[in-house]
């Protein structure tokens, strides 16, 4: 696929599941039949700012030349509204893949905007595409939550996420401003500390 091609792909809105995606560049085929292990990093997207430190890392800690960098954003079942879902989620998901590319243009990136339940879809996109590493974005625990030992539903879902799929996956916390690095979790390590 040439660097200017690009496709979209929308299911009917009778559908139970809509998606949408776009991909940008794309590495050449290598000549002189050497073979190159490409991975394919996924990151799920959305509005906040622990999504956008996650997709960052992943594309700065994560990716190489010619890996594949997919971007999910998951829109609930219970949006309603197909034109803010059109044009909120898939303007999100372009803008995120564009900066992807202007930051790493030696990285494919693919936006893909799909409406279902969050966890099953992530874990069918992640099968289905054959993710190799997943990175979820963590947000610091409310002071409160943690005193009433409850945990939000942000972090429900990356330990979800943890446990529950196949694929190396990562949750990335940025630290606060003063500190810096990230806090990374995975299967084995929780809250491991990275300057980076």
């Amino acid at each position: 696929m040439g660097s200017s091609d690009s496709f979209f792909r929308q299911l009917s809105s009778k559908e139970a599941w809509k998606s949408t995606s776009k991909r940008w560049g794309g590495a050449a085929a290598s000549g002189g039949g050497e073979f190159v292990m490409k991975k394919r990093v996924m990151v799920v997207v959305d509005q906040s700012s622990e999504s956008k430190h996650a997709m960052m890392w992943a594309l700065t800690h994560v990716t190489n030349k010619g890996d594949i960098l997919t971007l999910l954003h998951v829109v609930s079942p219970s949006c309603n509204n197909s034109d803010y879902y059109s044009s909120s989620s898939s303007c999100l998901a372009s803008s995120l893949g564009s900066l992807c590319k202007a930051c790493k243009p030696e990285v494919e990136v693919e936006a893909l905007v799909i409406q279902g339940p969050k966890m099953a879809t992530v874990m069918s996109q992640v099968k289905k595409l054959e993710v190799s590493v997943l990175v979820l974005g963590q947000k610091k625990p409310s002071s409160f939550l943690n005193w009433l030992c409850l945990k939000s539903s942000r972090e429900e879902f990356v330990e979800e996420c943890i446990d529950k799929l196949d694929c190396l996956t990562i949750g990335v916390k940025k630290q606060s401003k003063g500190v810096g690095g990230y806090l990374i979790s995975t299967r084995w390590h929780k809250n491991f500390w990275l300057l980076a």
